[in-house]
């Protein structure tokens, strides 16, 4: 069976049996059937298992993103024009879900994602992550509490994101976040529509712009690091120098031997990558030459995993391409801005004949007659 159709027919049993299904589909992949949602007391004993020296790294570091995303979050813009009120407003929005993997705990991805969202104002979030024995990892619990974060539920895979696109075992989302495997990733993409979503992720992708200059041991190891996320991630070599090159030539990076920085910075724009780092002499010369990135990080002091963990930056990123046509995850993904307007009565008589022919060259009559009817 396709996978396109297996992740369809678990999501319409989802919609048609409810709580029943959501039930059995947690039973047979998690292994789970207990109550979803955590306890008080599981915050509680979360926060007593990691330790006090965790604690203290784990709020720095959402300080850290905190600080970087606020500056993020825009401003309401309105002007007067011709005695006219116009303007771009932004709302954020009401009740997001966010998906946070198994396997590997990733309490940064909680982060990530919830601390823009905070910023932004969302009031309402939901967290789900696949149970491990029955318990979600205390880690991701205590980043959830730090958050203010209330609502987790432990279900994993497909049926998590049919119970929070259709409203199954807890309140209805409006947009969903966070990376997962393909079936999740399937099921994003189904549910769209229903729901908004943030992306569809991809495998890690790494691609190193690198000259002479470039400590070989810094570069190697920035790119193996992409590689552990797992056999599909991809990493990317572009450099001038032959002797970096053949350092570099390891199973999973592929070596692009370029005649200069130039032609190394159109072949990332070509490859697009989510991580871009670029370690040579003047890195900030090439900047101006990078089109398609998720990530730009200059020099040998910034490698991708300090902006996973420390820096502050999101490392919510669009890969396979993608980066050619989106960005980043920010504030405002967490933000609807809504076109403000109130129009004089002086503008309206004098600007309306260019609604008015406009409606009659796309017969629209009632919309003309909305027009003329004011007086």
């Amino acid at each position: 069976m396709e996978l396109e159709e297996y992740v369809a027919g678990i999501l319409r049993d989802i919609r048609e049996r409810g709580i029943e299904a959501v039930r059995e589909y947690s039973m047979k992949f998690d292994g789970y059937g207990g109550p979803f949602r955590v306890t008080e007391e599981e915050f509680e004993e979360a926060e007593r298992l990691v330790p006090e020296k965790d604690r203290k790294i784990i709020e720095r570091a959402i300080k850290r993103i905190w600080d970087y995303h606020e500056r993020q979050k825009p401003r309401d813009e309105l002007f007067v024009k011709n005695g006219s009120l116009y303007g771009l407003i932004y709302r954020p929005i009401g009740r997001i879900g966010i998906y946070v993997p198994g396997g590997k705990p990733l309490p940064s991805t909680l982060m990530m994602v919830a601390v823009p969202a905070r910023i932004a104002g969302v009031k309402e979030i939901a967290v789900t992550t696949p149970p491990k024995d029955g318990r979600v990892n205390p880690y991701v619990l205590y980043v959830a509490k730090l958050l203010g974060i209330e609502e987790v539920y432990k279900l994993g895979g497909v049926q998590a994101i049919g119970a929070m696109a259709y409203g199954v075992g807890m309140k209805k989302v409006d947009k969903i976040f966070g990376p997962g495997n393909r079936f999740v990733n399937e099921a994003k993409r189904q549910v769209f529509g229903v729901v908004g979503i943030d992306s569809l992720a991809g495998p890690s992708e790494i691609a190193v712009i690198a000259d002479e200059t470039a400590d070989k041991e810094y570069v190697l190891a920035d790119l193996l690091s992409q590689l552990e996320h797992g056999k599909d991630s991809k990493a990317w070599l572009l450099t001038t120098s032959e002797e970096l090159a053949r350092y570099c030539s390891r199973d999973g990076v592929e070596v692009i031997l370029c005649e200069s920085l130039a032609e190394c910075a159109r072949k990332a724009n070509e490859i697009a990558p989510e991580h871009l780092e670029i370690i040579t002499e003047n890195p900030l010369d090439l900047v101006d030459l990078i089109e398609n990135a998720g990530a730009i990080y200059l020099g040998p002091y910034t490698p991708v995993p300090s902006a996973d963990y420390f820096l502050g930056v999101n490392h919510v990123l669009p890969t396979g391409g993608a980066a050619k046509f989106s960005g980043v995850l920010t504030v405002m993904d967490f933000l609807k801005p809504i076109t403000l307007a109130m129009v004089s009565r002086e503008e309206f008589l004098r600007e309306r004949e260019l609604g008015l022919r406009l409606a009659e060259i796309e017969g629209m009559e009632l919309h003309r007659r909305s027009m003329e009817v004011r007086k």
